[in-house]
């Protein structure tokens, strides 16, 4: 799909998009329009790699210098010339890691070498010291190795000039690591992006507080806390704001004033209080969208425009907290590894069989939790019996997601169904 329509222009005038229907919009193809309005960050600042995890460069990094910066042995064991493989070696040294043997190595002899230490001068090959009869200060080889063979060449994992890792890399554990190998301190990365939200709803309380009749928890915020602490986010928690539209106006003009992301949920669905549909129709461009999945029909997205002026991206989410979820992960989830200066990598999905019968309509998608499973070394699937979108327990008690699309229907027990897992997402 190409869009070339403004997110105005759509609002406007939904017939300028060819099949667009916000009453029945696809799960790919709410993704895709999403995707043609994110403008990533720009703004740096230099951190230490310490403090880079989950950080997005915002520069190649290149080696200064050939990692490792010097031949080095692969094993325990003894260091000679290959030409003098059938001959007893005199053992004249010792190689450590960190400690190399200063002198050089000539004809019929040898010098005893830890792993990772320097290939000492004259010697081509490393035999295991398994491999050899060691008579007090000589060897004899008995299991001959090949020219070469137990020595890493310098540069043999990375070479000076290469590039390492590329502008829009988000920091995973090995990287630090990676970057650390190459004796950088500090990395340029792009700044967290600023992420707030809030609940919307008379019903709502905050926890810590006694229950009133029809009243309950705010548990939104807290499954939304969980997966943006995941992605390392700079994240604002508004609380919970009544359905009163001057306070719904004030928090959200006030968010988007100081905020790249601003995400609500509730009040975006058929039925809701239409306070907040009318503030983001006066203050931003925001499409309404009712996707064709379950659970998780009702979302919103466009930006919204604070007191300053300044844009900020709108996820306005259904209030049921399994969909508010669900939503998450399967939309703004990508967007926020976009914003942030990243390319979000397709979430992986592979075929299991599932154990029961799934009854299910075409026309949509559904994202059943489920509990994936080891039997007999063969993975199977279960789907959990209450799959209710308020059923918040479920999303502790599942590990993955059964993902059914639009063109699928009933499943009888034992099909095979794509599954997504949850736990590694972000």
């Amino acid at each position: 799909m190409t869009i070339l329509a403004s997110l105005s222009q759509i609002i406007s005038d939904p017939s300028c998009m060819e099949d667009y229907d916000p009453n029945a919009m696809s799960v790919q193809d709410a993704r895709l329009y999403i995707r043609q309005f994110l403008s990533p960050i720009t703004a740096t600042e230099t951190v230490p790699v310490m403090q880079s995890l989950g950080r997005v460069l915002a520069v190649d990094i290149t080696s200064p210098s050939n990692v490792p910066n010097h031949h080095n042995s692969a094993m325990d064991g003894y260091a000679f010339k290959f030409f003098d493989v059938n001959k007893v070696l005199s053992i004249v040294g010792t190689a450590f890691a960190g400690k190399p043997f200063t002198g050089e190595v000539n004809a019929q002899e040898c010098v005893k070498i830890m792993t990772g230490g320097v290939i000492p001068a004259g010697a081509d090959t490393v035999v295991m010291q398994e491999r050899v009869d060691i008579n007090e200060k000589s060897i004899r080889i008995n299991i001959a190795p090949k020219l070469g063979e137990n020595i890493r060449p310098a540069g043999d994992d990375l070479k000076i000039g290469q590039v390492v890792l590329n502008k829009g890399h988000l920091l995973r554990p090995a990287d630090l690591g990676l970057v650390a190998s190459l004796g950088l301190a500090d990395l340029t990365v792009y700044k967290p992006l600023k992420v707030a939200f809030f609940s919307t709803g008379d019903e709502l309380i905050s926890v810590g507080k006694p229950l009133k009749e029809g009243q309950i928890y705010d548990s939104n915020r807290y499954t939304l806390f969980g997966m943006l602490s995941r992605l390392g986010v700079a994240i604002s928690d508004l609380g919970v704001v009544p359905d009163n539209p001057d306070l719904l106006e004030a928090t959200l003009l006030n968010a988007a004033s100081e905020n790249d992301v601003v995400m609500t949920t509730g009040g975006v669905s058929v039925g809701e209080a239409d306070y907040m549909k009318m503030l983001l129709t006066k203050h931003g461009q925001v499409l309404f969208w009712k996707i064709n999945m379950k659970p998780g029909r009702p979302l919103a997205y466009g930006k919204i425009q604070g007191r300053n002026g300044q844009f900020a991206h709108y996820f306005g989410l259904p209030g049921n907290p399994v969909a508010t979820m669900v939503s998450f992960y399967q939309f703004v989830r990508e967007a926020l590894i976009t914003l942030m200066g990243s390319a979000a990598k397709p979430l992986p999905m592979f075929k299991v069989e599932c154990t029961e019968a799934i009854k299910k309509a075409t026309g949509r998608t559904e994202f059943q939790r489920a509990l994936l499973y080891e039997d007999a070394g063969i993975w199977k699937v279960k789907p959990l019996p209450n799959q209710s979108s308020g059923v918040l327990s479920s999303m502790s008690a599942a590990n993955c997601f059964i993902v059914l699309d639009d063109t699928v229907g009933n499943c009888a027990s034992n099909t095979m169904v794509s599954v997504q897992l949850l736990e590694g997402i972000i």
